[in-house]
């Protein structure tokens, strides 16, 4: 299978993303997650990504109780600063909340390094130099071996950078979601940073299996911070923009997640080469197998052009998150 470059790191062309299995989607099956995280490595995942948030850490125990064994196998990301306190979302990038975060991240998965180690938000309270000062100091002490961030801004990016080379960037991106295309991929390959894009299935709406908000269950993030798209009248209109790429699908046959994502690892840079590494998360075993089903699909440049018209950010109804969310993300100062 094709390998792509984070940092030091090689990776397949499609990552898991295991926030899913534990946290945002509803009810968890911790059975079924162990058997799939078994059964992506076999099918040729080699790069899982979880987070102290998800689940309270219990994702990143998930993750140990199910493949440690296989630790040999796997590219292992996980991210630090985003957390609960009292109930509530905390950022928390200060250096020693950083280095207690990993001491802990490393108990929890079991493992003696994190291959890849994120800031999942940026603090506005943490000049981002301090942040990352941490973060290079773990990579000197040898538990954590590449440097990310999640959600930043270009310039933030930049100013992080400057401080230690920045290995990869992790934001969202789809044929819905366009954002990191006005400024964020240009940057990311002048600073050779890899770009790894997340929800590359809009969180399920890409795949034609999604449903409204008031149809999915308490706990679901779609019915909270990312509910607009997923209101019932924004929903309505937006399932009308799937349509036309049904016909492509078919035309490919291939399914939409299939499609979706092979758009994804199909964006050439301006030197026309492939680098990104999407990472769609599922509880699935079935969609999983279906996702890197999505690197079989021939894609061609009219084709992955042709998609870029049919559906993209001015068509589509809702913003990403709520209203609260989008002030506070550093990544959407890319739009001014």
């Amino acid at each position: 299978m094709e390998k792509r470059h984070i940092g030091s790191l090689a990776v397949s062309p499609i990552g898991l993303g295991c926030m899913s299995m534990s946290h945002g989607y509803g009810p968890s099956d911790e059975p079924t997650s162990i058997q799939l995280l078994n059964e992506a490595l076999d099918a040729g995942y080699d790069f899982l990504d979880t987070a102290t948030m998800y689940g309270g850490g219990k994702n990143e125990e998930l993750i140990a109780k199910a493949v440690k064994h296989r630790r040999s196998e796997y590219v292992l990301a996980s991210k630090c600063a985003l957390f609960k306190k009292d109930g509530k979302p905390t950022i928390d990038g200060r250096p020693e909340t950083i280095r207690s975060q990993c001491e802990s991240s490393l108990k929890r998965l079991e493992t003696d390094v994190i291959d890849l180690y994120y800031l999942h938000r940026l603090d506005p309270k943490v000049p981002i130099e301090e942040s990352v000062g941490a973060l290079a100091e773990l990579v000197k002490e040898g538990k954590i071996r590449e440097i990310g961030l999640s959600e930043v801004s270009s310039d933030t990016l930049r100013r992080a950078h400057s401080i230690h080379p920045i290995a990869a960037v992790q934001s969202e991106y789809s044929l819905w979601t366009r954002l990191p295309e006005l400024k964020m991929l240009d940057v990311c390959e002048k600073l050779g940073t890899t770009f790894v894009p997340f929800s590359p299935l809009g969180r399920q709406f890409l795949t034609g299996k999604a449903q409204e908000a008031s149809l999915l269950t308490d706990g679901d993030i779609r019915t909270n911070n990312a509910r607009p798209r997923f209101d019932a009248d924004a929903f309505a209109k937006n399932s009308e923009l799937l349509k036309p790429l049904e016909e492509v699908a078919k035309e490919l046959n291939c399914s939409l997640a299939q499609l979706a994502l092979a758009w994804v690892i199909h964006q050439p840079n301006r030197q026309g080469n492939k680098t990104l590494v999407p990472i769609p998360g599922t509880k699935h075993i079935e969609y999983m197998r279906e996702n890197i089903g999505a690197l079989n699909v021939t894609m061609t440049p009219d084709v992955v052009s042709h998609l870029s018209t049919l559906i993209h950010d001015d068509l589509v109804v809702g913003e990403r998150y709520s209203e609260g969310q989008m002030k506070v993300m550093d990544s959407e100062r890319d739009r001014d």
